[in-house]
């Protein structure tokens, strides 16, 4: 079956759940009545709904009102408050280098590139942390290939609080080596201060476990029930979504079913009363008057006439429909059409059935 189908199906059926009442619509009758002709039963309608059959059993007193429709959903963001303390709004920052990674590196180029990251770590060690970001640079242009100076250096930027630069080194670290617990604690840590809840919960709780760290453990059980709060928000307005279309669909559903219906009323009633049938003409043929086309007599009956598939098609032809109308007002005007084979053939046919040639 088609996976789209099952979807709305499964949808349908929790919104049937949820809210029973859904069943007692009245464009919902071909659903009930399939239910219980399978032995199903149909769970009793709310209070209300016996109030409205009271109604649609007597319309002619009263017109039952539309049924108010359900309030639309707010947006996702007016009933989610989240603690936000300790979200900062970071500095426009420039992207920081991050070292050519076709270079060609040599073992004296590992060795200048260690002695690099040994001083930064000093350096980070004495509080100055602009220093470190420029030797853990230095010695990642000396050896581009390194994770661990890349998730160094991210450990830094967060210290600076720049979450985006300190996510860049972190994001470089993971390509190069995606089993490194460091590198998704301080992305985390990134995320966190930029209050991204749920990446950070899932960074912190990866960190742990690749190798477990009390710090991030603490980290993570400071966001995880906000990233969990945020989860349980978003899959309440995807199934309000749902519901809606739901709503929606059966409504589209309900306004097709009443205009096929009014269609077929008045088809009835033209045929009833011998309405116009065609281009709204009395008579259903232009001019509605027997014998308004030279060399007719008495007119056959609507059906005689209709039962030659080409007279049918050439009533549905505006252009030809348009000539028949013009020549029925005025004959003298069927020079015109002498040229015109479309006409001229309807014309011999129904002249025919008049029993005469034009």
């Amino acid at each position: 079956m088609d996976v789209r189908k099952l979807n709305e199906l499964r949808a349908f059926v929790k919104l049937c759940k949820q809210n029973p009442a859904v069943l007692h619509a009245e464009e919902m009758r071909f659903f009930r009545e399939w239910v219980e002709s399978m032995g199903g039963t149909i769970p009793p309608a709310p209070c209300n709904t016996s109030a409205e059959k009271t109604a649609e059993a007597k319309p002619e007193e009263k017109k039952p009102e539309e049924p108010p429709k359900p309030p639309e959903p707010e947006s996702e963001e007016s009933d989610l408050e989240i603690d936000n303390e300790g979200v900062i709004e970071p500095d426009s920052d420039e992207p920081q280098a991050m070292g050519d990674e076709s270079v060609e590196v040599t073992e004296e180029m590992m060795d200048q590139a260690n002695e690099k990251k040994v001083e930064a770590i000093n350096a980070l060690g004495e509080g100055e942390l602009q220093k470190a970001i420029d030797l853990f640079t230095e010695a990642i242009k000396l050896n581009p290939h390194l994770a661990i100076l890349y998730a160094k250096r991210a450990s830094v930027f967060v210290k600076m609080q720049k979450p985006n630069a300190a996510i860049r080194d972190c994001d470089r670290a993971i390509q190069i080596n995606p089993d490194s617990a460091q590198t998704y604690k301080w992305r985390g840590k990134a995320h966190r201060l930029l209050g991204h809840w749920e990446e950070a919960a899932r960074d912190l709780s990866l960190a742990c476990k690749l190798d477990y760290d009390d710090e991030a453990s603490a980290m993570l059980k400071e966001v995880q029930p906000r990233a969990q709060k945020i989860a349980e928000h978003r899959r309440k307005y995807e199934r309000k979504r749902e519901e809606k279309e739901i709503r929606d669909r059966l409504e589209r559903v309900k306004k097709a079913r009443e205009e096929h219906e009014r269609a077929q009323r008045e088809e009835e009633a033209r045929r009833q009363t011998g309405g116009p049938q065609f281009g709204g003409f009395p008579g259903g043929f232009p001019g509605g008057m027997p014998g308004a086309m030279p060399g007719m007599g008495g007119m056959p009956g609507l059906n005689e006439i209709l039962s030659d598939p080409e007279v049918l098609a050439a009533m549905q032809d505006p252009e030809v429909m348009a000539a028949f109308q013009d020549v029925a007002q005025n004959p003298a005007n069927m020079s015109k059409y002498q040229n015109n084979p479309k006409v001229m053939n309807l014309i011999g046919k129904l002249s025919a059935k008049f029993g005469s040639q034009p």
